[in-house]
């Protein structure tokens, strides 16, 4: 003889225990993230590079630029830039244009001003630029440029 026992009624949809199941099921979530946090964090963690220096002797000559083979130094009396010789469009080395006094690529023709803000072309973005640090000697000319290639 078997005996059949009624269905259990199911508990109502907003009862206590089933509020206190999804706090703890939240809170469950909130521990796990803080704990995962710190491990998700460390396994995108990338070391920066270090900072290349070089240094170019100074004064610059007479046309007031200095190109090297990762930027192209320009320089007046009072202030110094560096920018990159990597074009932002497909990454070919740029040219300093004495003549239009321009920086152009030699692929596409991206033209970029001496401050290696963009003016034509197919290049969406300007030159990066690089800091530069001028040395002078206790009569005040200038010896060095310093470029600091990150």
């Amino acid at each position: 003889m078997s005996v059949t026992q009624a269905p259990r009624p199911l508990p109502p949809k907003h009862s206590r225990r089933s509020l206190l199941i999804r706090l703890f099921n939240w809170s469950a979530a909130a521990v796990a993230l803080s704990l995962l946090y710190p491990l998700l964090k460390y396994i995108r963690f990338r070391v920066k590079p270090k900072p290349r220096y070089v240094t170019v002797n100074g004064p610059l000559p007479l046309s007031g630029y200095h190109a090297e083979r990762d930027f192209i130094l320009f320089a007046d009396s009072e202030n110094a830039v560096a920018v990159s010789r990597t074009c932002t469009h497909l990454g070919c080395r740029v040219n300093f244009l004495e003549d239009q006094d321009a920086i152009e690529c030699p692929c596409h023709q991206s033209r970029f001003t001496r401050q290696g803000k963009r003016i034509t072309g197919p290049a969406e973005k300007d030159l990066p630029s690089y800091a530069v640090e001028i040395k002078k000697d206790a009569a005040g000319v200038t010896t060095q440029y310093v470029v600091e290639l990150i």
